[in-house]
């Protein structure tokens, strides 16, 4: 009995690692963010690829990574997709975006990950814990 209920745990924890969903534990908890912010998110990635982001750092499209115009460079947010509810945490090491009505640009991998590379744009939430903020001092 308790082996099949540790490989149902297994299981239902694999599906949702896959599904996107696997970073539950970051999350801030309600009452818990020093950042919230809801918007419109996109992505960009092949035109910026190997070009210098605003941390100095080569951007790569591969990486979870994002840009947002005033977070610390450096720091984490976890970024929710509120059409499909798959959330990430991604690392912020740009600036931007610069089209109106956007709130974060996301690499392509953190795109996919959250299920917009067809659309191009979803409605998110950027959250961050005082503890993510704060990796922008290391």
């Amino acid at each position: 009995m308790r082996r099949s209920l540790r490989i149902l745990s297994l299981t239902a924890l694999l599906a949702a690692t896959a599904a996107g969903i696997g970073h539950a534990a970051a999350r801030p908890e309600t009452g818990q963010a020093a950042f919230a912010q809801v918007g419109v998110a996109s992505w960009y990635g092949p035109g910026f690829h190997g070009r210098r982001t605003a941390s100095g750092e080569p951007f790569d499209q591969d990486d979870l990574t994002a840009a947002h115009r005033d977070l610390p460079l450096g720091s984490e947010v976890t970024v929710t997709n509120l059409e499909n509810g798959r959330s990430i945490v991604v690392q912020i090491n740009d600036r931007g975006p610069y089209v109106k009505g956007r709130v974060i640009d996301l690499s392509k991998a953190a795109a996919r990950r959250l299920g917009i590379i067809e659309e191009g744009v979803a409605k998110v939430r950027i959250e961050a814990t005082p503890q993510q903020l704060a990796l922008a001092e290391r």
